[in-house]
């Protein structure tokens, strides 16, 4: 990307600030279940065990970049394949928001699969009383089937390197963190706040730009017909053409 892995940090941070909506309805009901779950002796410790429950959820993604950019990385480098994906996920993830278009389901369902094996683990960890238990359960929380990590993802791993597509999952997992977060303190009146149809399909608009400005490197536009100073073009005979 032209912007270097810097402007890939911030897009992926924006990307998780700007789907807050979508993390509301997935995780702010798990959220404020979780804070009102906290035994009464444990109310002082409230914002710690938050704060340990999102970190435990935003090192689970990161440990999916890691994993999956270790794996698909040397496939990722220099592809358009997997840009090419994560623009349309981008796209559908837009249209999933503002309620245009369900069909990004089929990706939670697939997710599916593996949650069911990890969510039996979570009930070990209830109730929850230290940060210890809060930070292991928001890990197996951070494995919730959820398209927008999905899409997340496929934007993490057409950067070609573990590292990077670990430093994007943290990124995005951190662009994530406000609203979540907040739902756990006061859930029912910010959950009604980013339900707002217009606030939702704002913020879809704004994902849908994101997906198409991911997509034209990976199809040839924005690259063709530039060149550097000092280029020249030349004729089938070889002259040089200014």
């Amino acid at each position: 990307m032209g912007a270097g892995l810097p402007g890939v940090l911030l897009a992926a941070f924006t990307l998780g600030l700007f789907s807050s909506a979508h993390c509301i309805g997935m995780c702010g009901g798990i959220m404020g279940a979780l804070s009102v779950a906290i035994p009464a002796d444990a109310r002082g410790r409230r914002w710690r065990l938050l704060v340990s429950y999102n970190l435990g959820r935003i090192a689970s993604y990161t440990l999916m970049g890691l994993i999956f950019g270790a794996l698909v990385g040397e496939v990722a480098a220099g592809s358009p394949v997997l840009r090419l994906i994560a623009g349309l996920l981008l796209v559908m993830m837009g249209l999933y928001l503002a309620d245009w278009w369900r069909g990004l389901t089929w990706l939670e369902r697939g997710g599916r699969h593996l949650w069911r094996y990890i969510q039996p683990l979570g009930k070990h960890l209830m109730p929850v009383r230290r940060a210890p238990q809060a930070l292991l359960l928001g890990s197996l929380w951070g494995w919730l089937p959820c398209g927008l990590v999905y899409t997340a993802l496929a934007y993490a791993l057409s950067q070609g390197s573990a590292l990077a597509s670990g430093g994007v999952m943290l990124a995005f997992g951190l662009g994530t963190l406000p609203a979540v977060l907040a739902a756990g303190v006061a859930a029912q009146r910010l959950t009604r706040w980013l339900q707002r149809r217009s606030l939702r399909r704002l913020l879809a608009v704004v994902i849908i730009a994101f997906g198409v400005w991911t997509l034209l490197p990976g199809l040839g536009l924005g690259s063709h017909g530039a060149h550097s100073p000092g280029e020249t073009e030349m004729d089938h005979s070889g002259h040089h053409l200014h």
